[in-house]
């Protein structure tokens, strides 16, 4: 290398640098090599020279590998645009890392590579060697590639390159990749499933568990849709029961006809798909009814159960009271005629409920008779009218969980007060029913958010007035009220699991949610631009072009998969009035995309708003050196309507206290809708479609220009700002 001694690449065997190395052997370039086992397991690699001069990082040693190669430069790319783009990839190829962002990333180069052999032109180039690299240090890619359809074209790719001899004698020099864990918890056979790096703790010490034998449930009720706390109940069942190598099944607890709806069902079940559960089976609580009542019968022969007719306000005095009901110690057989009564929802087993016998004197009220059995002559959505008296959750919930096989019950803190209940109605029904297992309980926070209520009865409450336009609202809590907001599945998992299995309740704040999810939307996602409506200032460049000029510029610098976009360059330009407004007559400033411009006449109107400016372009100007970079759009008749939609929380009260009047917390202006015009691309954007406005934040697509109207956009945040979307 030019007469020097050659420098020497230091790295950590646990963060192996696989495309320098392939590189130089591919290139022939003169290195040493050296490992330093005290380096820190994600320590970048350093290329050290003989007067201490170094190179950090991967990206830059591939390019000084390659300008000091004295090869034929295609690896380089065979011309400028070639070689750009080669640059552009190895930027690239630092993103592929082992976490969320991971697939997502993989999947948009697997679809790159669909009608393509190598990344860059005909042959092999440093582009290729280095994505290679990162996913030949990344373990995460092999489980990914096996699991992932998405990935077959990246996958081709991978085998294709790999097989190039300079790279393949790297990987097989280099033995098994090795992964590096965090420290085993006290059960060796849980591994790193109970938790460590991104994931909280799951290392609960869960009482009668056995690896291969544990079964939870995630039982979901009818009743409305999944929200965020829903989502952490369903991940947590799924988690632990990977932990032990188990099972978690799914029954939907649709006891109550009044509320439940097939609409819910089936909304619960495709939101388990987007949440990725797995699960051996769905069942639901009235594929049992006949068991239960016939568990019910044997429960009254035993003198466990009592029918009552006591009105329900004075029942639930003597129940606070701990006042036994004069029905107490009714004789078994008038229980019995009346359950029956109550089954056909006659006149007289409409008056009456099912008790339970435990124990009206315990200082706690869940103890205090709680109700089994009750009518209700509403049609059932699933069973229609066959039945017209139901058992109560708490009275079927120990029994089904039993019958089922459930080994856990896994519920939130909040209901500590019913595991005493749960137990205590389960031993009455092994009694009459022989070989009905145990089933043990276990407890865990219930996930709460600031400005946030999760409250099924308040959600249901902003649906009927109209306070939002459904359950899957972006501003409602729902797995798809956050996700039409932009929120990827992978930073809600990730959040989720990150919480771990604690007893300790906290009010999560929004912002760090979203955060995660910045993360993941960030490097993938297009740029575009807009300026809103409202006072938009004309501005006039003496020098600009006459007639519209085009380039093509990338949607993202550092993410040659979202592709190119058309940028439109006239002598006639908008600004957004905030930004003409702290303009100086004589300013240099800078037009992202394109280049300097010096204010040279502002002209405003008597309320001191900006109306016009002259200006002139400086594009020899030094960007470095300007203070003001601004986004701005040629005035052309294809720019995009927009509506961009900032949303707010749905009430106004931090934390909702238990004297609070509801209705006086609801914010009744939590969204704002700002009319803007958007870059000529934007005409291309479809549902669903995540991109950031440059200078404005994230958007989600909403609508497209295929609805007939403006593009509606609704603004993602990104865990820095205070206005986070909640219920």
């Amino acid at each position: 290398m030019g007469g020097c001694s050659s420098p020497t690449l230091v790295y950590t065997e646990r963060n192996t640098p696989f495309a320098v190395l392939a590189t130089a052997r591919l290139l022939r370039a003169a290195i040493n090599i050296k490992t330093d086992a005290s380096l820190p397991k994600d320590a970048a690699p350093e290329l050290i020279f003989d007067g201490g001069e170094k190179l950090v990082g991967t990206a830059t040693i591939l390019r000084f590998l390659a300008r000091v190669s004295r090869t034929p430069d295609g690896y380089y790319g065979a011309s400028p645009l070639a070689a750009s783009q080669v640059d552009s990839w190895i930027d690239t190829s630092t993103a592929l890392v082992p976490g969320l962002t991971l697939e997502p990333l993989a999947e948009a180069i697997s679809a790159f590579l669909a009608l393509r052999t190598y990344l860059v032109g005909h042959s092999l180039s440093l582009a290729d060697v280095a994505v290679w690299g990162q996913l030949q240090a990344t373990l995460q890619w092999d489980k990914l590639r096996k699991a992932n359809p998405a990935l077959a074209h990246l996958g081709r790719w991978y085998d294709h390159v790999g097989s190039t001899p300079a790279l393949a004698a790297v990987a097989e020099a280099l033995g098994p990749r090795r992964r590096f864990t965090t420290p085993k918890p006290t059960n060796p056979e849980l591994g790193a499933a109970a938790g460590g790096g991104a994931t909280g703790s799951f290392d609960i010490g869960l009482e009668n568990a056995e690896m291969g034998k544990v079964v939870t449930r995630f039982p979901p009720e009818p009743s409305g849709y999944l929200h965020i706390g829903h989502a952490k109940a369903a991940l947590i069942n799924q988690h632990i029961a990977d932990m032990y190598k188990g099972r978690m099944l799914v029954r939907f607890d649709d006891t109550n006809p009044s509320k439940e709806k097939d609409e819910y069902t089936q909304s619960i079940i495709a939101d388990m798909q987007r949440l990725g559960l797995r699960y051996a089976g769905i069942t639901y609580t009235s594929d049992y009814f006949e068991q239960l009542a016939e568990c019910a019968r044997r429960m009254i022969a035993k003198g466990y159960l009592y029918a009552d007719d006591t009105p329900v306000e004075q029942m639930r005095e003597e129940r606070m009271a701990g006042t036994p009901s004069v029905r107490r110690d009714r004789p078994v057989s008038e229980t019995t005629a009346i359950f029956e009564e109550m089954l056909v929802a006659s006149e007289e087993g409409q008056r009456h409920c099912l008790r339970v016998k435990l124990d009206m004197s315990a200082p706690n009220k869940a103890l205090r008779d709680p109700v089994a059995y009750r009518c209700n002559l509403e049609p059932h959505w699933r069973t229609g009218q066959k039945y017209k008296c139901y058992p109560t959750y708490d009275f079927a919930c120990p029994f089904v969980d039993a019958i089922e096989g459930v080994t856990h019950a896994l519920r939130t803190s909040e209901y500590k007060d019913r595991e005493a209940q749960f137990y205590m109605i389960l031993k009455l029904q092994q009694d009459v029913w022989p070989g009905l297992p145990h089933v043990t309980m276990w407890d865990y926070a219930r996930l709460s958010f600031i400005y946030t209520v999760l409250s099924k009865r308040k959600l249901t409450w902003f649906v009927e007035n109209g306070i939002v336009d459904g359950w899957d609202d972006p501003r409602m809590p729902t797995v798809q009220g956050i996700m039409r907001r932009g929120l990827k599945m992978e930073a809600l998992k990730e959040f989720m699991l990150g919480q771990g299995a604690s007893k300790n309740m906290t009010y999560q704040e929004w912002d760090k949610i979203w955060t995660i999810n910045k993360k993941l939307i960030d490097p993938v996602c297009p740029r575009h631009t807009a300026v809103e409506q409202s006072n938009r200032v004309l501005v006039t460049l003496s020098n600009g072009p006459a007639s519209p000029e085009t380039v093509s510029v990338p949607k993202h610098a550092k993410y040659p998969p979202a592709g190119e976009k058309i940028q439109t360059r006239t002598n006639r330009i908008w600004w957004d009035q905030a930004d003409a407004a702290v303009v100086a007559e004589g300013e240099e400033v800078t037009l992202m995309g394109w280049g300097n411009a010096i204010v040279r006449k502002i002209s405003k109107r008597e309320d001191d708003t900006v109306q016009s400016i002259e200006a002139e372009l400086h594009l020899e100007g030094d960007f470095k050196k300007t203070k003001l970079k601004l986004t701005w759009l040629a005035d052309i008749p294809e720019l995009v309507p927009l509506e961009l939609h900032h949303l707010g929380y749905l009430i106004n009260k931090k934390r909702l206290e238990e004297d609070d009047i509801f209705e006086e917390c609801v914010n009744r202006n939590s969204r704002t809708i700002t009319a803007a015009a958007g870059d000529a691309n934007m005409a291309q954007l479809q549902k669903g479609d995540i991109i950031q406005l440059e200078r404005k934040g994230y958007f989600i697509v909403d609508a497209g220009v295929e609805h007939g109207g403006s593009v509606v956009l609704l603004n993602i945040p990104d865990g820095r700002t205070k206005n986070m979307p909640g219920a």
